[in-house]
């Protein structure tokens, strides 16, 4: 099992912004990650990936807990943050090598040209980050998330300010990266789920309130669309 959560939780003083959650992500499926602003999504991500520490609970990614061998944790982990914070004064290629020597990649310059056109960067890769669209934003995060090729891949709002067609490449990519990773990946557009989702967990208010593969979750709720369903959980 790539990622298991037992018991996780996050307090800021008498509010629970994350209540004892428990689940699990498996390698070669892509999990959807549900809820509406404030449900604790991006809260749980930022504990799994090292940036918040838990109030309590536990939590392993590739067999090894988040806490006592975070540095390890980390080497495992591609994380792209909602808001994905950039180096704009940089080129594009000079960050992604500080990135990939953040990780002591060998055959770095081989890497870099690699995910570059893994993520559609071919275009604007001489360019300073500063002077490219959000959508090119977006793939260089995506671009540093995966150079040092992790097992795991955390996606907070990964299509967000993308353009249709950005969104077709950037999911076919998220898929294509599902095949062999664990994905763990947090949207609010219901279609990106369809289309690319294996499992589905739904939070609210800090809990989770449904969990379960995306065609059990229709199943179960008389194939009813997906926005009904989510509606129904977090009203």
């Amino acid at each position: 099992m790539s990622i298991s959560v037992r018991n996780l939780s996050k307090h800021y003083d008498k509010q629970k912004a994350v209540d004892s959650i428990s689940f699990e992500a498996k390698p070669g499926r892509i999990l959807g990650f549900l809820g509406p602003n404030g449900a604790g999504k991006s809260t749980t991500m930022r504990m799994l990936t090292g940036y918040l520490k838990p109030t309590s609970g536990e939590a392993e990614i590739v067999s090894k807990n988040i806490i006592t061998h975070a540095l390890e944790v980390k080497n495992h982990i591609g994380y792209l943050p909602e808001n994905t914070p950039l180096y704009t004064d940089m080129y594009v290629k000079e960050f992604l090598s500080f990135v990939g020597q953040t990780y002591q990649l060998k055959n770095l310059s081989k890497r870099i040209a690699e995910v570059i056109e893994l993520v559609g960067l071919t275009p604007e890769q001489h360019k300073k980050i500063g002077m490219l669209s959000k959508g090119y934003r977006q793939r260089v995060g995506l671009a540093q998330a995966i150079i040092h090729n992790p097992d795991v891949l955390i996606l907070d709002e990964p299509t967000s300010g993308l353009d249709p067609n950005q969104l077709v490449d950037i999911r076919a990519l998220i898929t294509e990266l599902g095949r062999n990773k664990t994905v763990i990946i947090s949207t609010h557009i219901m279609q990106e789920v369809e289309a690319i989702c294996d499992d589905i967990i739904i939070i609210n208010k800090g809990k989770i309130v449904a969990s379960d593969s995306l065609m059990g979750i229709k199943k179960a709720n008389n194939d009813s669309p997906l926005e009904d369903i989510f509606r129904k959980f977090t009203v």
